[in-house]
């Protein structure tokens, strides 16, 4: 089926979840979200653009930027990153503490919150401005220079930022952590505040479908194996306890956020996001992940097939 027509598919059969869920309102400036927006699109490598329903409107990407983090400190770091952070998946929620606990303060993945911010403190030590690096890659991959963060989302996610202090304390305690924990958490809550739309998104993830290199602008962000990290990563980990699920369902690498995003990576092909503000209990939009579900198996996209 072409793209135009799967989509069309998607938007009609996912609709019938679209009153499900909940926005996150434990973020104030995401309460107010209208909640039964949706938006898809498909970026591939060949630069066309498929698209449906909202997909220009931008919203909060929130966690989907641990995608573009990862990417910046990855190709610093190169490997020596994982001395920081883990590469396994986990049964507990993306804010927990009990495995950094147990774990001595290293997280098990960057995807969950403990690790975001192992990365964002690994990387403000080579950042004097990192909210800023961070706005400059995203408009530079989506291929807009209006994108940019919202000052409320960042605000309110300041004024609610006790567990990330804590998170960030607990890792201080055991050796992994170099900057001031205030300005990390600040640097982590403006990057999860930048909004994008679907189109700007799926844009701006292509360097994944691509071996590390941005087909739009050139720029190699990876090396060919670190791409293929960062989506084993997405596949294992980006939309948490329920990332077996994901596999199983959409056999794809994703990576979701509390804003209702989801980013999913075709390799070698191209991108997908779906975004509705309607959250399942663990977090992850309900219509998103389930138009992502029904174009993958509509379109045989798994990379199981």
């Amino acid at each position: 089926m072409p793209w135009t027509q799967i989509l069309e598919r998607a938007v009609a059969l996912s609709a019938s979840c679209r009153h499900e869920g909940e926005v996150a309102d434990y973020i104030p400036a995401l309460a107010d979200v209208a909640p039964d927006q949706f938006g898809i699109a498909v970026a591939t490598l060949d630069g066309s653009i498929h698209s449906a329903q909202d997909s220009q409107t931008r919203f909060s990407i929130q966690s989907i930027s641990k995608v573009f983090l990862l990417t910046l400190a990855y190709h610093a770091y190169g490997e020596s990153l994982w001395t920081r952070v883990g590469q396994s998946p986990s049964t507990n929620p993306f804010n927990s503490l009990i495995e950094l606990e147990l774990e001595r303060g290293i997280p098990r993945n960057p995807f969950l919150n403990p690790g975001a911010l192992a990365v964002t403190d690994a990387l403000l030590s080579r950042h004097t401005h990192l909210e800023s690096a961070m706005v400059a890659v995203m408009r530079e991959l989506a291929g807009n220079p209006d994108i940019n963060y919202d000052s409320d989302v960042f605000d309110s996610e300041l004024r609610c930022a006790s567990r990330h202090h804590a998170t960030a304390h607990l890792m201080q305690s055991h050796g992994n952590f170099s900057n001031e924990v205030g300005e990390v958490v600040r640097a982590y809550c403006a990057s999860c505040a930048i909004e994008a739309s679907c189109v700007e998104l799926a844009r701006a993830g292509l360097f994944l479908a691509n071996g590390g290199r941005d087909p739009q602008g050139g720029r190699q962000l990876l090396s060919a194996q670190q791409a293929q990290r960062v989506c084993a990563l997405m596949l294992t980990t980006g939309t948490y306890e329920n990332s077996g699920m994901t596999a199983f369902a959409i056999g794809l690498p994703t990576k979701s956020g509390v804003g209702g995003g989801v980013l999913a990576v075709l390799p070698g092909r191209g991108t997908i996001c779906a975004w509705s503000p309607r959250l399942g209990a663990s977090g992850n939009s309900v219509r998103a992940m389930k138009a992502l579900e029904l174009i993958s198996n509509a379109a045989g996209l798994s990379v199981f097939a």
